[in-house]
């Protein structure tokens, strides 16, 4: 866990010029019009493996996304966690933009801030809900409002 690398990569993904079509990975960030995903922290060798280390791991990742949010909120603003269940669930009656419909396929809970001075939105969180997938701490920055 490196928290400060961490805020590094979301204050440069936050101006960094968006790419125009879909990229390829770079390294451990996507990108695509709008908005960029980078994977901060990814477990190894989780996928349909023990649930208990599953967990621990998630829990483990959590705490990192709220470590991020102790060093973010004073310089964004303090935020209530965004249920992305909601998100989730309205992505089945309606068109949600990427890549806020993406964030709420595959975790629970952001923290998410309007980054100041950007003209972006920064998104933290833990990427859990499909066990079938690797456990993953997500930065999401983008272009458009969150729904």
């Amino acid at each position: 866990m490196d928290i400060a690398r961490h805020i590094a990569l979301v204050d440069e993904l936050c101006h960094r010029p968006f790419p125009a079509e879909h990229d390829p990975p770079d390294g451990a960030t996507t990108g695509g019009p709008g908005h960029f995903t980078a994977v901060l922290e990814s477990s190894h060798g989780l996928r349909s493996g023990d649930p208990g280390e599953r967990a621990a791991t998630v829990e483990q990742y959590e705490k990192i996304r709220d470590a991020l949010f102790e060093r973010l909120a004073p310089r964004w603003g303090e935020t209530l966690p965004w249920n992305l269940q909601t998100v989730l669930l309205r992505t089945e009656r309606e068109e949600i933009p990427e890549p806020w419909a993406d964030l709420s396929a595959r975790a629970r809970v952001a923290h998410l801030w309007e980054a100041g001075g950007t003209g972006r939105w920064v998104a933290v969180a833990v990427a859990d809900r499909d066990e079938a997938d690797e456990v993953q701490l997500l930065a999401v920055v983008a272009r458009n409002t969150p729904p």
